[in-house]
């Protein structure tokens, strides 16, 4: 069965809003208007700040202005992976000293299940199941990596991480060719658009104004610029993640990395009792060109990875379609992952942006002499790490106002973390290409058996890309 076939779905944006539908979308700006705080981007990242803001301060007039509807972007078509992952950490180590360090990853590690938390509160449903995150090895280099992961997480604080070996991994779930694995509690399954939804939602009910299909072109000191009229605030947050290349002056701020999704069909129960994973723990890999996965609510299995990773000139993708060779290339995965769904037919595909800056470090600013403010870069970390970025943002604009002090959240070593910009094209372009061309290259030597090749690759890649 072809994996690109007339039965795949591909685009719509994705698979998420296929399963909950697309979402009425509010008013456009409709002039000239002002606010105390102007949010740019109805993402997670906008919206959870706009939420923990006017929790704090319900007398503040705050404005969300997105330029298509809340959650159109990654918060819409993520893994729905809801963990700890940090963006950046060894380099904050570095600059900072590792207890500051520890000090982010413990923020992240409660982040978790302040998320689970508030959408309770909220009386969001989205589909949460907090069975933790497992990351298999399938090959003796992926399993040195992953042995050297879980030894890191261990000395940043993570103390009720677990590892495994081959027979303990496959008791959770039955992964071809997997040899060991490690597991941490602080992870949960969500559903992206349920979520953003919600999350919507309840800033709007708290007096939040909202408005879609307003785009920003401009940011500068206390205005917000759109076609519609220009938005004055003594606060501008820019929360625009792979979408912020489009604004004046920051197409090489942070670059728009593609990932690219698939998912099954329902999967039956004889199905799913060759794969296990009664856990439903998110699924991910120690490759080096790695996938995530997770076993959705309805029972099938959403499965990304790579794909294309950038497009030239930093352009984004029309509402989510990706290529063929993609949704094959995704599918091969899936198979190698459970050779039994050889049938299994690919019911959705399509593809998202995501932040990545220079450093590949996540950071929260806010200037004081301008009040101009931003959270990002997650690198794909974005469904946990974009709450407590919002967090943040609140703290870091309540003590600039007078309204409060210092917080842990502000002392956090992210917090006002400068990093240069990417280089202009065509070497932006060629450097992320080739980039993802060796981490492929090192996989297939990997999986071949030629693991000290595959290692220099890799760490060459590394140092060029400024990971390390």
């Amino acid at each position: 069965m072809s994996s690109s076939g007339s039965d795949v779905v591909n685009g719509g944006i994705s698979f998420w809003y296929a399963d909950d539908g697309l979402p009425a979308v509010r008013e456009p700006l409709s002039g000239d208007a002002a606010a105390d705080v102007v949010v740019v981007g109805g993402g997670y990242t906008g919206l959870w700040t706009a939420y923990y803001l006017k929790k704090a301060a319900p007398f503040l007039r705050i404005t969300v202005l997105e330029q298509k509807f809340c959650g159109y972007g990654a918060s819409g078509r993520n893994g729905g992976w809801l963990y700890n992952g940090i963006a950046g950490r060894d380099r904050y180590a570095k600059l900072h000293g590792r207890d500051a360090a520890v000090a982010l990853q413990r923020a992240m590690n409660d982040t978790v299940d302040e998320v689970v938390a508030v959408a309770a509160a909220e009386g969001i449903d989205a589909d949460v199941h907090q069975g933790g995150v497992l990351e298999v090895a399938r090959t003796p280099a992926q399993l040195a990596r992953l042995k050297a992961f879980h030894e890191a997480e261990l000395a940043f604080g993570e103390k009720d991480r677990e590892l495994y070996g081959a027979r303990e991994t496959a008791e959770r779930i039955r992964v071809a060719d997997a040899v060991g694995s490690t597991w941490t509690p602080h992870g949960a399954r969500v559903h992206p658009v349920k979520l953003v939804k919600g999350l919507a939602a309840a800033v709007e009910a708290l007096g939040v104004v909202i408005h879609e299909r307003t785009p920003v072109t401009e940011i500068r000191p206390k205005h917000a610029v759109t076609p519609y009229g220009v938005v004055r605030a003594p606060y501008i947050l820019r929360c625009t993640e792979g979408f912020t290349a489009a604004l004046r002056g920051e197409r090489r701020t942070w670059l728009p990395m593609n990932s690219s999704m698939i998912a099954t069909e329902p999967l039956t129960d004889a199905q799913w009792e060759a794969l296990g994973w009664d856990g439903r723990e998110t699924l991910g890999d120690m490759a080096h060109a790695y996938m995530y996965a997770q076993r959705t609510a309805d029972g099938r299995i959403a499965l990304g990875g790579r794909g294309v990773p950038y497009r030239f000139g930093s352009r984004t993708d029309n509402d989510g379609r990706t290529q063929d060779a993609t949704i094959a290339a995704l599918r091969e995965i899936l198979l190698a992952f459970f050779p039994p769904l050889a049938g299994v037919r690919v019911a959705h595909a399509w593809s998202g942006v995501l932040g990545v800056p220079r450093d590949w470090c996540a950071t929260v600013t806010l200037d004081r002499s301008t009040g101009l403010g931003w959270a990002g870069g997650y690198v794909g970390s974005g469904v946990a790490t974009a709450n407590l970025a919002a967090r943040t943002l609140r703290d870091l604009v309540q003590l600039d106002s007078g309204q409060g002090g210092r917080t842990e959240l502000t002392d956090l070593p992210w917090v006002g973390h400068k990093v240069r910009k990417w280089e202009p094209e065509p070497l932006r372009w060629l450097g992320v290409q080739g980039l993802y061309a060796v981490y492929r290259a090192a996989d297939r030597r990997e999986s071949a058996g030629r693991s000290a090749e595959s290692s220099r690759l890799a760490r060459a890649a590394d140092r060029v890309a400024g990971r390390h």
